[in-house]
């Protein structure tokens, strides 16, 4: 499909549909909570390095560079080394499931050249649908409602319930990983977050917040979490489907309502988790607000909690040390219920802080689910930080180590990195995956603080300075190394639970909301999405520094980091902004000294992810440039490094999430997130039809060529 005919968006009420230009007011008060109108929770003076040379050009060696995309390439296929466990059947016999186990870098084989993004861009709009490229179609693979359970009652928007929901495709899908299930390709598994609900666009009659049923305010809990959902590709093409037959022992909704997690790592059984309900600080029920993730190369799934302060009400009790650490980490302290406040104390008093204070503390980690083992039990790893995840995705290191990059999306916050203790196995043993469970729960949590090479000429402008490059150098600090705190004054559990204010005793550098942080498969390279920040410049807040250019960053940039010594483990690299957002009209916009005539406009980078060769994806997220959000790709090498172009756009209202590039290149998934959260929309008068023709249903697409070829080329 191409250029689809543009629905007419049907009449709000008196309300005018606000014109389609960044964040509408909707989903800044379901997403997080209305954190723009709150104080800033970085209140921290940090220093910086000052103006410091680069130090070598920290290019990654070949051996790196073949390793780590062994290995990501492996976490691209879904499982790696270690065999899957046997499953029972209803019948009780032992089966051993067909699941793919790579013996080669699975992106190698069928990379294209990374100059070879051939794709016509597609034009900014504010179509109510998908746009993809000529020769290109696309298609709903799954949404809100539809069956996840086998068995799960059909999807009635009028009859909602707690019990149908934690069966049911879940609300507000974010990040997507498509691994494979079988040795030909035909089956997978989609696994995706559910971020957070609206429920002005969830429940018909919507009668505010206040007016919800303790069962409606279930509802949501149900809807939010993750789901795991068995795929089948249909034909030879690019197109995926749910498996609708059968007993998809795969298929399953985490929630917050009802799913427990364990805590693992050197914070699990702290006094600063343990509850009425759970004296041992050890087990959790629930996630929320999960956002973007990575896939490990042991074929687990990482999902981030990430707005989790909003869910909590009783903080305006707090006092000393206490009301700190609320406000640090945006917890309200001065009202019971801040603007945003979802009430969920109504349904559950764990979210009421009066009577269980350090509930709040059990949410804002990185949480590992494994899809091939469905009764496992998840976990939080306490030994990467406590703070507002956006995600977390892992390369192998030369030594066998597991990294873990990690970015805190907030106006301020700040990079992380995290290093094993162990070293991954890459035996294909049973015990070999076992071990590999456990990397993730000791190891070395990292900050990162930058360097300048330009301090003195960046003016907030966004004009490059007289080196041609907005670049530096970087130290990663720690602060929990060989289980012990670094940072003067705070224990190791300290540090765990509050790691920003960890961050803030070392001074680490302020960024402008670090989100999807990703190691790039065939360089090694890490790359950052900093989506945007409004409130840097102005008195009182952080200037503009080399790193962060621009005064009243609406649009955003990339952030580029070299390992020094291509050493993931290390602590020293070098950075640079290879791609600085905005209309490529504007000279305060850069992409990577390609003719910008020839470049597509991009705002609010949030989410990226790889092609087997390499190339660049990137999703949007409230573009402030006045029209829908998409998926874009662009080439990191060669004579076409910075041709940046949009590779489809997603409807009127709607968010581009969680990209993902199927390992064999054939397809491009996207969670389609919040369609339609337009301020004065509802069930009754939506301001998105998408996908049914109805209202407004959040979902994933998948696009694929129709010629059979790969994405992009």
């Amino acid at each position: 499909m191409t250029e689809p005919h543009r629905r007419s968006l049907p009449f709000i009420g008196t309300a005018k549909v606000p014109a389609h230009g960044g964040r509408d007011r909707m989903t800044c008060l379901y997403r997080c909570g209305n954190a723009c109108d709150h104080p800033v929770p970085n209140q921290s003076a940090n220093e910086y390095f000052g103006d410091l040379m680069t130090a070598g050009s920290g290019e990654v060696t070949r051996r790196g560079v073949m390793r780590g995309a062994f290995v990501v390439g492996l976490a691209g296929a879904g499982v790696a080394a270690g065999a899957v466990p046997a499953m029972a059947t209803p019948a009780g016999e032992v089966t051993e499931p067909d699941v793919v186990v790579p013996e080669v870098d699975t992106y190698a084989a069928k990379a294209p050249e990374p100059s070879q993004l051939s794709f016509k861009a597609v034009t900014p709009n504010q179509v109510d649908g998908i746009v993809v490229p000529n020769g290109y179609d696309h298609a709903v693979v799954i949404k809100w409602g539809d069956e996840v359970v086998p068995g799960a009652p059909r999807f009635n928007v009028a009859k909602q319930t707690a019990d149908a929901q934690s069966k049911q495709f879940g609300y507000n899908n974010d990040f997507v990983a498509v691994l494979p299930l079988d040795r030909r390709g035909e089956r997978a598994l989609l696994v995706c977050n559910h971020e957070y609900t609206n429920e002005d666009l969830m429940f018909p009659a919507f009668p505010g917040i206040d007016g919800l049923s303790v069962e409606q305010l279930k509802v949501a809990m149900a809807a939010h979490g993750m789901s795991v959902v068995e795929l089948e590709r249909v034909g030879d093409s690019g197109r995926w489907e749910p498996v609708t037959r059968g007993w998809r022992r795969y298929n399953r909704r985490i929630t917050a309502l009802a799913t427990k997690f364990t805590v693992t790592g050197p914070a699990a059984g702290s006094a600063l988790l343990k509850t009425k309900a759970d004296p041992t600080g050890r087990v959790v029920v629930g996630t929320l607000n999960n956002c973007a993730g990575g896939v490990t190369p042991w074929g687990t799934i990482l999902s981030g909690e990430e707005n989790f302060n909003q869910y909590f009400v009783g903080a305006e009790t707090s006092t000393g040390a206490d009301k700190d650490r609320f406000n640090r980490y945006g917890i309200d302290t001065v009202n019971r219920y801040p603007s945003g406040s979802r009430k969920w104390d109504r349904a559950d008093e764990r979210f009421d802080l009066t009577k269980n204070p350090n509930e709040a503390n059990r949410f804002g980690w990185v949480v590992e689910v494994d899809p091939f083992t469905p009764g496992s039990t998840p976990r939080k790893h306490t030994a990467l930080g406590r703070v507002k995840h956006e995600g977390a995705n892992i390369i192998i290191a030369k030594s066998g180590k597991a990294v873990a990059y990690m970015g805190d999306d907030e106006r301020f916050d700040y990079l992380y990195k995290f290093v094993s203790d162990k070293k991954f196995d890459s035996g294909k043993s049973y015990f070999a995956r076992r071990h590999n469970l456990t990397l993730l729960e000791s190891g070395t949590l990292y900050v990162a603080k930058l360097g300048f090479t330009s301090a003195a000429e960046i003016d907030g402008s966004g004009k490059l300075p007289s080196d041609g490059a907005f670049n530096g150098t970087g130290t990663w600090v720690p602060l929990v190394k060989d289980g012990k705190s670094q940072v003067p004054g705070m224990t190791t559990e300290e540090v765990l639970v509050f790691t920003r204010l960890a961050g803030d005793a070392v001074g680490a550098t302020k960024m402008d909301r670090p989100e999807d942080v990703e190691p790039n498969p065939k360089t090694g390279k890490i790359y950052v999405a900093l989506t945007n920040n409004t409130a840097r410049g102005p008195a009182g807040k952080a200037p503009a520094d080399e790193a962060n250019p621009r005064t009243n960053n609406k649009h955003g940039h990339i952030f580029e980091i070299t390992e020094d010594k291509g050493d993931h483990t290390g602590t020293t690299f070098t950075w640079t902004i290879p791609i600085v957002c905005g209309d490529p009209k504007d000279p305060a916009t850069y992409f990577m000294g390609y003719d910008k005539n020839l470049v597509s406009p991009i705002s609010c980078p949030d989410n990226v992810a790889f092609d087997g060769a390499g190339n660049l994806w990137i999703s949007t997220d409230g573009n402030a440039l006045g029209t829908n959000d998409g998926l874009f790709a662009v080439p990191l090498e060669g004579a076409e490094k910075g041709h940046l172009k949009q590779f489809l756009t997603v409807p009127y209202g709607a968010e581009t999430c969680g990209p993902w590039i199927h390992t064999d290149n054939k397809s491009a998934f996207v969670a389609v997130q919040h369609p339609g959260e337009i301020s004065g929309a509802s069930i009754e008068k939506p301001a998105s039809n998408w996908p049914d023709g109805d209202f407004a249903k959040p979902g994933i697409a998948v696009a694929w060529r129709l010629d059979g070829r790969n994405i992009g080329v």
